[in-house]
């Protein structure tokens, strides 16, 4: 990513209502040279626009991460679509991939309302991958003063600008 591009990124990052001048501006370049590698960057979907909400605002009060481990030797095939699917049937999973770490090969993140809300979530999910895959899960209290740092991408920002200091 070329240096233009990435000071777009830190400033789209902290605050992607500004104008296109506005961005111009503070990374010191003419407005159409922003346009142009906005809709540039858009286009090669290195950014996307959404807000991040304070979750426990509007009134979620639990973040689990959820810890799957497949069972290849009883089932080998790839699931991948019953994966797509199960996540289109419940929208409060917000992210959902495979991986590798701490004995486990899923991971999926989803929001909830309350601990009786979570319950349900994970009893479905014990449904449909039984004999599939073994799940563990780490609950995260929303409301609780232990919350160090609110999911925020503005603390990227500082480290892709280290980043870029450091070349």
């Amino acid at each position: 990513m070329k240096d233009v591009e990435l000071k777009l990124v830190c400033e789209l990052t902290r605050n992607s209502r500004k104008s296109d001048r506005e961005l111009a501006k503070a990374i010191n370049v003419s407005q159409p040279t922003v346009s142009r590698i906005r809709k540039k960057l858009e286009k090669e979907g290195m950014i996307d626009y959404s807000g991040i909400p304070n979750l426990a605002k509007l009134g979620y009060g639990i973040v689990a991460v959820v810890f799957g481990k497949r069972d290849y030797q009883k089932h080998p095939e790839i699931v991948t679509q019953k994966a797509k699917d199960f996540v289109k049937q419940h929208p409060n999973i917000i992210f959902g991939a495979a991986g590798l770490g701490l004995g486990y090969d899923r991971i999926s993140i989803s929001i909830h309302k309350d601990y009786s809300d979570y319950f349900k979530f994970i009893q479905e999910i014990r449904v449909a991958w039984e004999g599939l895959m073994s799940v563990d899960s780490f609950l995260i209290d929303l409301t609780s003063k232990d919350v160090v740092q609110p999911l925020s991408l503005k603390q990227l920002v500082c480290s892709l600008e280290k980043k870029e200091k450091l070349g």
